[in-house]
Order: structure tokens, then C-alpha cells, then sequence
């Protein structure tokens, strides 16, 4: 059974010295790795990382998750591998076909079928393998004699098959979790699925029974390399309670969920209770659906800090 690695996010960026302090804070209070999102709105994804990794000693960073169709494979190439370099080779690449459909409509970008999105990410994880694994761009072998200079290459030689960092794909349909089994070192199970019938980006959380059928599909299409696969949940809320079944009947009532009290005490994507049972859950959902890495939001952060004391050894 592999150890529990814990993380957290960048919700914000809203001065340096601020965010000097969250990244030391998380490493402090015991988290393995700092993620930032890709999202309008939000930070830039590589450069936080860089100084997240400055500032610290051991915190490995990553994306959690490039929304790859805001990308150019040959520069995102550049990106991860100055990003991995720049950190010490502490970058872990998280990759996703991007869900929100304004967020496409605002950068001017064409919103393309799910299908095609996901053949993006294929492809630019094929781009960057290439990238990685050749001997630089032939345009530039004149440049590099005369100054001495080699191809920039990642650190890392551990994921995109030996040749970069440890990639991530993320999501819940069939399409990108069958990359995700097929490609990647982690594969997140994300939490929340579209509204059927609602316009995209509107959203209701997995119950446990979805999480167990998506985990299933995982090892199904991974075959001989399923027990190879770490696998990652992005848990929504951490709320440290004597009840959580009265936590979990409020958010029900009051909360757009769509899920039961009973089915959010169960869903592996919230967390509600004391420390210990807290603790429990997770040991118990390791079990059941192999979740060993997970990721908090930045407000949860410090709740879940005593958590990982108690899971310290597990």
C-alpha cells in the first residue's frame, strides 16, 4: 500500500511576502507538494512554483491541472522544463482537457468537443516526450556549438517515458481517464461532474459509489500498470467536527451538492469529523479506493495540518 502524500493550492496571489509565508506555512505543517491551477482569474501556473520551491526546503510543486488547450505544446515544452530546472527537479506536470467553457470564450479560444480536447492532451504529452527525448531543435545546433550551450531538458527523467517529470491527468469522463491509465504516473479522479442538462462548468459532486466505478474504469484500462499508479483525489472541504452528521445534514440541505447526508458523509471528496476520524477516513478510503495522494484547498489547509500529524507514519 503506498504512504499518504498530501497537498494543497494557490487560491490567490496577492502579494510575495504573502505567499512566501503560505508556502513555508504548508511546508511546515507537513504537506508534500504546493499546486497551482490554470485558470483566468487566477496565477500564472509556472512562476509560483519557481519561488514556491526558492523559499522552501524539500516542497515538491506542480500544476494541478494545465488546462492544455490555452497551451502551445513546443512552449509548453519550454515552460515545464525551465520550471523543472528552476526548481531543483521538484515539478510534477498536471495535465486536463479544461472545463469551462467561458474561460475559452474569454481568451478568444474555439471551445471544442470533449473528444477533441482530450486528443489534445495525447498529443501534447506525445510533443513533449518527443521534445524531451531528441537532441533539440536542429534550427539552433549552430547557436549551441559556438556558445556551448546544450537542449534545455528537464531534471527529471521519471515520467513522459523517462524523459521529464511525473505527469498528472486529471478528470472523470471515460475518454480522459482511459489517457489517464494509458499515460500518466498520477491520475486525479476529479470530484465533480457536469450537471446533465445544465450549461458547462455547472457542476455536482461524485458520490462514493461514482468514485468506486471511476477507479475501476482506471485500473480496468491500465491493465499490467494499475498497481503502478498513484491515484489522487481533490477533496472540495475539510471541516473539523464533534458531528459531522450534522455538518453533513447541513450541507446537504443547504449546499449544492446534489448529494445525501448519508452520501456526504461518504463521498472520498469531503472530509467531516474529528482528527482521528478524519485520519480514519482516509486510511479507510486508501482501502477501498486507493487514494493515497490528495490535495486540499488553500482554506482547508490548516485544518487538515493536525491530520497529517496522526498519518504522519502511515
Amino acid at each position: 500500500m503506498r504512504p499518504f502524500r498530501f497537498s494543497c493550492n494557490v487560491f490567490g496571489l496577492r502579494s510575495r511576502d504573502e505567499f512566501v509565508r503560505y508556502c513555508r506555512e504548508v511546508e511546515r505543517f507537513g504537506f508534500h507538494t504546493l499546486f497551482t491551477a490554470d485558470h483566468l482569474g487566477s496565477p500564472s501556473p509556472f512562476p509560483p512554483l519557481v519561488l514556491a520551491a526558492e523559499v522552501t526546503e524539500r516542497l515538491r510543486v506542480g500544476t494541478m491541472v494545465l488546462n492544455v488547450p490555452f497551451w502551445n505544446a513546443s512552449l509548453l515544452a519550454r515552460e515545464v522544463a525551465t520550471a523543472d530546472v528552476l526548481t531543483g527537479g521538484r515539478l510534477e506536470l498536471g495535465v486536463g482537457a479544461g472545463h469551462m467553457k467561458w474561460e475559452f470564450d474569454r481568451a478568444g479560444l474555439p471551445w471544442r468537443p470533449l473528444p477533441e480536447r482530450v486528443a489534445e492532451v495525447a498529443a501534447t504529452l506525445g510533443e513533449l516526450e518527443r521534445v524531451f527525448g531528441g537532441d533539440g531543435y536542429p534550427e539552433r545546433r549552430q547557436l549551441e556549438e559556438l556558445t556551448g550551450q546544450s537542449p534545455l531538458k528537464p531534471v527529471q527523467r521519471t515520467g513522459l517515458n523517462g524523459t521529464g517529470p511525473p505527469v498528472i491527468v486529471g478528470g472523470t469522463g471515460d475518454r480522459i481517464l482511459a489517457l489517464a491509465a494509458e499515460r500518466a504516473d498520477i491520475v486525479a479522479i476529479g470530484g465533480l461532474m457536469q450537471a446533465p442538462g445544465q450549461p458547462p462548468g455547472t457542476f455536482r459532486m461524485q458520490t462514493a459509489a461514482e468514485a468506486d466505478d471511476r477507479v475501476a474504469y482506471v485500473r480496468a484500462k491500465a491493465g499490467k500498470r494499475a498497481d503502478d499508479l498513484e491515484l489522487h483525489v481533490l477533496v472540495q472541504s475539510v471541516v473539523v467536527t464533534p458531528d459531522r452528521r450534522a455538518v453533513a445534514a447541513t450541507m446537504a440541505a443547504e449546499d449544492d451538492l446534489g448529494l445525501t447526508a448519508d452520501e456526504v458523509l461518504e463521498t472520498p471528496f469531503l472530509l467531516l469529523g474529528t482528527v482521528p476520524e478524519i485520519a480514519a477516513q482516509l486510511r479507510e478510503r486508501r482501502e477501498r479506493f486507493g487514494f493515497s495522494y490528495l490535495t486540499v484547498h488553500a482554506p482547508s489547509m490548516a485544518a487538515l495540518a493536525p491530520v497529517i500529524e496522526v498519518l504522519r507514519e502511515d
